[in-house]
């Protein structure tokens, strides 16, 4: 990296941090720990406190041109939802400033996420009632109606054809409403949570079950897991393909610069699902 772009991406989170105290300030509230940056710079957020309550506060920026689309208003959409151990959006707050930011204040759920990154890296210790939320939750979402999109045919042709060719027939048979995100960085603990709704929608059945089984590959007692959890929906073709859209997603991020440690689990499950 050069000192050039260093210095440049050092700027771009100052403005980040600012952007999120100019919400802070238009809530009303007061930053109580240190703020985490998102994927790409994209997004800032912190725990905050309003009154006597304690906060979550998100702000995401994004060029004007890519608003439009569904995960802008994810987060709101997704209140939706009742019954589940998520965030519940308060309130926004969007200006324009170089770019178009958006500001969310929502609950904040109680606990700690499972990891600091997507990708699980270290053994955890989660109870049967977690992992029979878990599954609830996701079951729940499955069979919720929506027009919101995650993705669709053509997304998913692309993907599997640009990975693996004609090795892979792309069509997808079944749909379902998706979280389209669940992986251990948005997953909490001791009590369970699932955080970051920004991309929900109808996406390819099992995609859930299928992200979170490739984010687990690195900790194969987990991966036993998810799979014993979710046995009747990646045990099938179905399930065979939509890990197969996720892992072509992953190995395009990897060969980006994320996750090289995943790379060789994930080939050698990427084998087993294509069998060769």
């Amino acid at each position: 990296m050069t000192t050039e772009v260093s210095e440049a991406d050092a700027r771009f989170k100052r403005w980040m941090r600012d952007n999120l105290d100019r919400a802070a300030e238009h809530f009303g509230v007061v930053i109580t720990g240190d703020p985490l940056i998102g994927w790409m710079d994209r997004s800032i957020s912190a725990p905050v406190r309003e009154g006597d309550s304690d906060r979550w506060l998100r702000v995401v920026s994004e060029d004007k041109q890519w608003t439009g689309g569904d995960f802008w208003t994810g987060n709101l959409d997704a209140n939706s939802f009742a019954g589940l151990a998520k965030p519940h959006v308060l309130d926004v707050f969007e200006w324009e400033e170089w770019r178009q930011q958006r500001a969310e204040i929502m609950t904040r759920v109680p606990g700690s996420t499972c990891s600091p990154t997507d990708v699980l890296r270290a053994g955890i210790s989660l109870d049967d009632m977690w992992w029979e939320e878990l599954r609830r939750t996701t079951d729940t979402i499955a069979a919720t109606p929506t027009k919101r999109v995650n993705s669709d045919q053509d997304k998913v042709t692309e993907r599997l054809t640009k990975q693996f060719g004609d090795a892979v027939d792309p069509i997808v048979a079944e749909w379902e409403t998706v979280h389209g995100d669940v992986h251990w960085a948005n997953l909490v603990r001791p009590r369970f949570g699932l955080l970051d709704w920004e991309l929900w929608g109808r996406g390819p059945k099992g995609a859930d079950a299928a992200t979170l089984l490739c984010h687990s590959l690195l900790v194969p007692g987990t991966a036993r897991r998810v799979r014993e959890v979710y046995a009747d929906v990646l045990e099938t073709e179905t399930g065979r393909i939509a890990q197969l859209y996720v892992a072509a997603r992953l190995l395009r991020r990897i060969r980006g610069g994320d996750y090289p440690d995943l790379l060789e689990p994930l080939e050698l499950h990427v084998r087993g699902l294509l069998g060769s």
